[in-house]
């Protein structure tokens, strides 16, 4: 699609903050109001649509592409979505570990455990962690609250928790990132362990270090949406 607007800007109006090109009011594909809760989250959609070059390129603009996903998907049936999420934690990736080599082992230990042992005390539950990759089964009292707490999530926060899941594999990190549990970078570089692992023992190729790039920007982004989003 060509540009058809001059100027991009943040307009308040009822439930929060709406995006305008040249004065006129964006929808979503789904031609609903395009309605941000916060401000500063408006204005980073906003400029977005002003980065625009002579042609729109959606794929320029996540915080547009999660903002429509929370108001078309998502809004209609959190809870729905909500449980398409937390199915994740049923087979977390932080459960299932190496037996061998050790050295693997102990720094899967040593990075991922921390991690459920936040969620543990967090949520009051517990995980059970097994080592190849048998299936387990999680307590059922672990998966009920897993998905309470999923369901308890704002639509936006929504939007950018399940990018957040499926670029980790894990409900847990996930969860990390929406309750700034941990540093952002520490929590990727634990979603990215075993691969970082191959690439040490192994060496790297042009199209894995390619792949963990898009996946790590991936990921920055959602967890920059996600700020956004709580109104941080």
């Amino acid at each position: 699609m060509k540009r058809f607007y001059k100027e991009a800007g943040v307009v308040a109006q009822e439930g929060g903050h709406g995006i305008a090109l040249d004065g006129r009011p964006v929808r979503t594909p789904a031609r609903a109001p395009l309605v941000l809760p916060h401000e500063r989250l408006a204005q980073a959609v906003a400029q977005e649509w002003t980065d625009q070059g002579e042609k729109i390129d959606p794929a320029s603009m996540p915080f547009t592409g999660f903002a429509n996903a929370a108001i078309d998907q998502i809004a209609p049936d959190p809870a729905a979505f909500a449980a398409t999420v937390s199915v994740y934690g049923e087979s977390d990736m932080l459960c299932y570990r190496a037996d061998s080599p050790v050295e693997l082992a102990a720094r899967q230990a040593d990075q991922w455990q921390p991690l459920l042992d936040w969620a543990s005390s967090r949520y009051d539950i517990s995980f059970t962690v097994t080592s190849g990759i048998i299936p387990v089964t999680q307590p059922q009292a672990t998966l009920d609250r897993l998905r309470e707490v999923t369901a308890a999530q704002e639509p936006f926060l929504l939007a950018t928790l399940s990018p957040l899941v499926a670029l980790s594999g894990s409900l847990v990190i996930g969860l990390a990132v929406l309750e700034r549990a941990f540093d952002p970078a520490h929590l990727w570089q634990a979603a990215e362990l075993d691969e970082l692992w191959q690439a040490e023992q192994w060496g790297d190729d042009d199209e894995a270090l390619a792949r963990r790039t898009r996946r790590h920007a991936d990921f920055t982004r959602a967890v920059h949406f996600a700020e956004l989003a709580r109104g941080r």
